[in-house]
């Protein structure tokens, strides 16, 4: 089944949770590679991206679907080491980057040879630092909130890993973008991503100051990773015929929640995870990106908004930082 040329060790550093808890039931164990099957390639990884669910998943709340790998990680670039025998598109050494369902903690990692996709001129860290929030905003975003030339969006939490590739999509794509953030630091951030209003929500009601930007009629779009009493907000945001699009509920769900405006306003509410996703609809996102957005990250029109680096060793301190809440961008983890 494998096709290798290279010499491949049989074990691998990977992130171990020794338990549920905080970063530092993180632990750098051995353990043997992954075995490689049909429409899949082996992957040395040199970087992985962070995110918020892996502290979930670290926690004990957020567990991997039954057919994926325990190990944290859900984005990973690297180098294709060996590859199953009915893989055409790829060849041993090709660099790539990929959404995974588990298993980018480590220094190699199973993905599936439709959801990878080519590097180029990116780099390893660049590479980690895309598939989860590209794949999420894509499929969100565009695949299923149909958002337009010319509309209007209000996304939340614009400098965050999510936010910021929401509004650099619906920038290139032609959106008018206004953005919350949780300080003045951040409010240039966003600017400097393309925004094109920005609330300080710590200061300033991000409500009134989206309909005083939009003369009362309100935004054709929300784009919310916060849930909680921002979910009866958007309600009032959202223009007649307006979507509501979770991607994620930091505050939880929302208590006493009155749903007459949904009705009067005839909105749509709705979101979805990306982990959980079958195969089919992963490829369906990696072809849309790579026809539609893989151009201009080659091209240096869009790139992805780096925070920190840490190697793989340190990757506690990387969950403490994430957990800390004054990032902006992503995280990435090297393997050194």
């Amino acid at each position: 089944m494998a096709n290798s040329p290279l010499n491949i060790p049989t074990s691998m550093k990977v992130i171990n949770i020794t338990e549920h808890g905080g970063a530092e039931k993180l632990q750098l164990i051995d353990q043997p590679l992954p075995t490689l099957s049909e429409d899949y390639l082996l992957v040395k990884v040199e970087a992985a991206g962070v995110n918020r669910p892996d502290i979930f998943q670290r926690m004990g709340s957020y567990p991997p679907p039954p057919d994926a790998s325990p190990i944290l990680g859900l984005e990973i670039a690297g180098t294709i080491v060996a590859k199953a025998n009915n893989v055409e598109q790829w060849q041993v050494g090709d660099n790539i980057c990929a959404l995974v369902a588990g298993g980018g903690y480590a220094e190699y990692c199973l993905v599936h040879k439709d959801i990878a996709l080519p590097l180029g001129n990116l780099s390893f860290i660049e590479g980690a630092a895309i598939p989860e929030n590209f794949f999420t905003v894509w499929a969100n975003v565009f695949q299923i909130g149909q958002l337009k030339k010319d509309e209007t969006v209000l996304i939340h939490g614009g400098t965050s890993g999510i936010g910021s590739v929401a509004i650099m999509l619906a920038k290139a794509f032609g959106a008018t973008v206004i953005t919350t953030v949780g300080s003045s630091e951040k409010v240039e951030v966003a600017k400097g991503l393309g925004a094109d209003c920005v609330v300080n929500y710590r200061h300033d009601d991000f409500v009134q100051q989206t309909l005083d930007y939009t003369n009362l009629r309100g935004v054709d779009m929300v784009v919310d990773i916060v849930g909680g009493d921002y979910v009866s907000k958007n309600y009032q945001v959202a223009a007649k015929f307006g979507r509501i699009i979770q991607i994620g509920m930091m505050q939880g769900n929302p208590k006493n929640l009155n749903l007459m405006p949904l009705m009067v306003k005839r909105l749509i509410h709705t979101g979805s995870t990306m982990r959980s996703r079958t195969i089919t609809e992963k490829i369906s996102i990696a072809t849309d990106l790579k026809q539609q957005v893989w151009g201009m990250l080659q091209k240096g029109e869009l790139k992805p908004f780096i925070n920190k680096v840490y190697s793989l060793d340190h990757v506690a301190d990387a969950h403490r930082y994430m957990e800390s809440g004054d990032l902006y961008g992503k995280i990435v983890l090297i393997n050194k």
